[in-house]
């Protein structure tokens, strides 16, 4: 039996519910000829779900005493591959070498941001991810311009992938339970990216804008381009950011782009 005591300084609340594992799996669907990578593995209740229907598992997790607990509660499963360490530093490209991978897990909600940023950046060596997270990050990833949750993560995740809120699951769900609603989301990496645009000059625009969200958007970006260059890209320079679509703050991305250019020429 295991005692583990979750720890709060690792984000752990341990998704126990069947109904809900089973939910989860058949969502992702899993095939025999398939890579699959857990983050977060805890204590291997969708693991020991996953190894059924997958061809490999690789597991990410931090907790030193977890990582023991699941060698012995998976000892002789040659399919399994665990990971001792912190999956905001793990190089998922290696383990997309063979092929993209599939990545899964109930994600820590205090690094969940940060985590998805950093899967982001290896997003061209994988199929699809799905997650569990704090529900209010789930409406931020999946909102649309115009709309209250609408901003810097709904923009950038949408440059990477396409998002689709899949299920909420309540707080007896886990152990402990948290203070928040979840929800499940399926992410699928865009193959070819839907702007033209480097994503570190989307990300300076993005940000400036979203930093005095209430203010418009010729205040907000007005260290980067004047009223007249706003206009100059088809946009209102009194609109606020949250109206934008990912295509408008491209645009503005693109006057960066040329700007440097043209010093650089």
């Amino acid at each position: 039996m295991n005692s583990h005591i979750p720890r709060k300084r690792f984000g752990q609340n341990f998704l126990h519910d069947a109904r809900v594992l089973h939910a989860i799996v058949a969502s992702i669907a899993p095939r025999a000829d398939e890579r699959l990578v857990e983050i977060g593995p805890g204590q291997g209740a969708l693991t020991g779900l996953l190894l059924e229907a997958c061809g490999h598992l690789d597991v990410v997790e931090l907790d030193r005493d977890l990582v023991e607990y699941l060698r012995k509660k998976f000892a002789g499963e040659d399919r399994l591959r665990i990971h001792a360490g912190d999956a905001l530093k793990f190089d998922f490209s290696a383990l997309g070498l063979d092929g993209p991978v599939r990545v899964v897990g109930n994600l820590p909600y205090n690094i969940s941001t940060p985590l998805l940023f950093h899967l982001f950046e290896h997003s061209a060596c994988i199929s699809d991810m799905h997650f569990m997270l704090q529900k209010e990050v789930v409406d931020r990833l999946c909102a649309k311009p115009g709309g209250k949750d609408y901003g810097r993560l709904g923009v950038m995740a949408s440059y990477y992938c396409a998002m689709e809120p899949l299920m909420e699951v309540g707080p007896e769900s886990f152990n402990p339970p948290p203070k928040v609603v979840s929800a499940v989301v399926r992410l699928l990496p865009h193959r070819a990216r839907p702007v033209a645009i480097p994503p570190e000059v989307l990300g300076r625009v993005v940000a400036a804008a979203f930093s005095q969200r209430r203010k418009t958007l010729r205040n907000a970006l007005s260290l980067l381009f004047s009223g007249a260059e706003i206009e100059s890209a088809g946009i209102n320079p009194s609109a606020r950011a949250e109206t934008l679509s990912l295509e408008d703050f491209a645009r503005l991305g693109g006057l960066l782009v040329a700007r440097e250019q043209s010093l650089g020429g």
